[in-house]
């Protein structure tokens, strides 16, 4: 057999199982996995993990706010970020808003991707509009296109649909087999936190976290998973921030629902007391779900160690830490006015590793899972997110023990500061491929923009496990 490259000497992990073997690859996919294999090209992993490479299931790249905000990642800088982290592949959302089409939308999203990203993408839908005309034909012809994914907000003025619309989501979704996703806060309990706490004068960015109160998340889920069990579809509740969202989610499982849900690392990692920072500073770590405690974080490490949560996503939401991004409203905005959202789309699978693998808290195996393999699985993507023959060659070779203290100055994102500056992790992805290229090797960017291909994704199989 002729083949292109071959990757020796690593220790080989997927979801299941972890072995020592060479990968042999020809045509931008695995075509051999066994002993002394041979082609001009070699990569010595020696010492090192070969796992699936990352995707990244949940950032907003070149997206505007329901305010007309733009992100500071556009896909060339959001998919380089990516690249570095390990992810060979990422997902961000393409936004209807209030009036647009959805294949407007697709379009828009397409004149913003086409050319720019260095990893495959594809988009989920943020659906704001779902009118007769989007429900019954549009989304439809979006599914065809590959596109099988759809998202909707039960808050946020501009952007949330109500029971009837979202019901309307879910049948065309169950219908088609696309996965609905669901951003789930009850809208009216925040806006009487807000109100009450503008109108006693508490302003600064500390007062987000209580006017997102937990009970805003508990009953949405709470709803939102009674919404799907009355359509009969599948359901993936994003960003869980709460103990009591978590075991909802479990709860809903355990009777045989297809409910799935993600927690990200800033609720793993971060709490309410970053927000509490001298002067603005705390602006920076203003994101919603907002941040909870460390009691939050701990029972949502449990929820990942016993897999009743399945995904674990960045959320990466860019706004500047300047008058584009977070003081976009004002030089002095109320924390009702601070522009939600956070970059972490190159530390997701650093963190988790450092945190998870490197600690026993999470399998080398679970962490693959949570990397790559569960996405792979719920938005339609077989090619991708393991290592097996035919498979595409995404693969991140990791070296385990290299240790580095987290500095924005080392990252490749359009930002200026992450929340996890000064944060030591051990782990860290040193060679990314990309359908059998080398997109990025020894800390050097080897792909072009235009190089990653949009992934026409298949449907989401409700009997899969994630």
């Amino acid at each position: 057999m002729t083949l292109d490259l071959v990757i020796t000497g690593g220790t080989i992990a997927t979801a299941t199982d972890t072995f020592r073997a060479d990968i042999g690859i020809r045509g931008g996919r695995i075509a051999a996995i066994g002993e002394g294999l041979s082609a001009p090209d070699t990569i010595d992993a020696t010492g090192q993990l070969v796992l699936p490479g990352g995707i990244e299931a949940h950032c907003h790249i070149a997206q505007e706010s329901a305010s007309g905000l733009m992100t500071a990642d556009d896909y060339e800088t959001g998919s380089i970020s990516a690249a570095f982290g390990g992810n060979s592949s990422f997902i961000p959302f393409a936004a209807q808003q209030r009036g647009q089409s959805v294949a407007d939308t697709i379009a828009l999203y397409d004149s913003r991707a086409t050319g720019k990203s260095v990893i495959d993408y594809s988009y989920h839908l943020i659906i704001t509009d779902p009118t007769e005309q989007a429900v019954t034909t549009d989304l439809p012809a979006a599914f065809t296109r590959g596109i099988t994914s759809f998202k909707v907000f039960m808050t946020y003025p501009l952007l949330a649909v109500d029971d009837t619309q979202f019901l309307a989501v879910l049948a065309c979704a169950a219908e088609h087999g696309a996965l609905t996703m669901v951003h789930a806060e009850n809208m009216g309990i925040i806006a009487k936190a807000t109100a009450d706490l503008l109108a006693a004068g508490k302003t600064a960015p500390k007062y987000h976290a209580p006017s997102h109160p937990p009970l805003a998340e508990i009953e949405a889920i709470n709803r939102a998973i009674c919404l799907a069990r009355t359509a009969d579809a599948p359901l993936l509740i994003v960003h869980v921030s709460t103990p009591e969202g978590a075991a909802l989610v479990r709860e809903a499982r355990a009777a045989g629902q297809p409910i799935y849900g993600e927690t990200c690392p800033q609720y793993l990692f971060l709490t309410a007391d970053d927000i509490d920072r001298p002067g603005y500073e705390g602006a920076k770590y203003v994101c919603s779900p907002p941040l909870r405690d460390e009691a939050t974080q701990q029972a949502l490490w449990r929820a990942i160690e016993t897999e009743s949560l399945s995904l674990v996503s960045s959320d990466h939401a860019p706004y500047r830490y300047d008058d584009t991004g977070k003081f976009a409203a004002s030089p002095a905005p109320t924390f009702a006015q601070i522009a939600n959202g956070m970059p972490g789309i190159e530390l997701r699978l650093p963190m988790l590793f450092s945190a998870g693998v490197r600690t026993g808290r999470i399998t080398l195996n679970q962490f693959v899972a949570y990397a790559a393999t569960n996405a792979a699985r719920l938005y339609g993507m077989p090619r991708k997110g393991t290592i097996a023959i035919g498979a595409d060659a995404d693969i991140a070779i990791w070296n385990p023990d290299e240790t580095r203290v987290v500095r924005h100055a080392d990252l490749h994102d359009a930002m200026d500061y992450t929340p996890y500056e000064g944060m030591g992790v051990t782990g860290w992805p040193v060679t990314v491929l990309n359908r059998g290229r080398r997109i990025v090797e020894n800390g050097a960017l080897l792909a072009k923009p235009g190089d990653g291909a949009f992934v026409v994704r298949e449907p989401h199989r409700k009997t899969a496990h994630a």
